[in-house]
């Protein structure tokens, strides 16, 4: 009796994370966990014009529910303020977006047994010299690489890099970042999805009114993006 071969069942479509950086207030925090953000940023780089202190990430941290992940930037941070913010804020992982070593990351890691993201910066010229791929076997021990503009200062410039010029086989958990908004993030999420071992997506003045200031429309947009993307690579 011949038995026939059943077909090959399609892969199922990778859920797209959602990271959401940059909160100040209560209500922003609530509407991004309710529109669907899988975790939300914290910036703890005083400069930064969405900057808050490590008591402030504390008070907001608090109203995340289970399995919204808070997550700590930092931007070339002495270890002892690294520490004391993770001690504020349970269960975070850590970001770090300046010109830390890998070394040094890796030692914050161990000391504090917090995962880390690392901010890759890369340039917005389409010639350029920044090797993706020797910067993520340098920081391995990563959770994940984020991949941002090079602006002047650290993040948050809205700016988009040129993403078809990334490599197509980096070994390493991909976060894509730098002037996300709910109009580009698809195409964002079409080009790279599949250039290392996993995508997933880090928003900030996208989805803003003004600086710190979230718009609970725009998050929702931004969600109801991603998810059109994912529906999109399971058909």
């Amino acid at each position: 009796m011949n038995q026939q071969t059943a077909p090959a069942r399609p892969e199922p479509a990778q859920r797209t994370r959602i990271k959401m950086c940059g909160f100040t207030r209560e209500t922003d925090v609530r509407s991004a966990c309710a529109a669907g953000a899988d975790a939300i940023g914290f910036v703890l780089y005083p400069p930064s014009p969405r900057s808050v202190s490590i008591e402030r990430a504390a008070e907001l941290a608090r109203l995340l529910p289970a399995f919204v992940t808070p997550v700590l930037l930092f931007v070339n941070e002495a270890p002892e303020r690294i520490a004391a913010a993770c001690a504020a804020v349970p269960g975070a992982s850590l970001q770090f977006h300046g010109d830390e070593s890998a070394d040094f990351c890796a030692a914050m890691t161990q000391q504090t047994g917090r995962p880390h993201l690392k901010a890759a910066r890369i340039p917005l010229s389409e010639v350029h010299d920044f090797d993706l791929l020797e910067f993520a076997h340098t920081h391995r021990t990563a959770q994940a690489l984020l991949l941002d503009a090079h602006v002047d200062g650290y993040g948050g410039g809205g700016k988009t890099f040129h993403w078809s010029q990334l490599p197509p086989n980096v070994n390493a958990h991909l976060v894509l970042s730098g002037g996300l908004t709910p109009a580009n993030v698809v195409d964002g999420i079409r080009t790279l999805r599949t250039h290392g071992l996993s995508l997933a997506v880090d928003v900030s003045s996208g989805i803003e009114a003004g600086k710190g200031l979230k718009d609970a429309e725009k998050m929702r947009q931004f969600v109801q993006a991603v998810r059109t993307a994912d529906n999109d690579h399971s058909t």
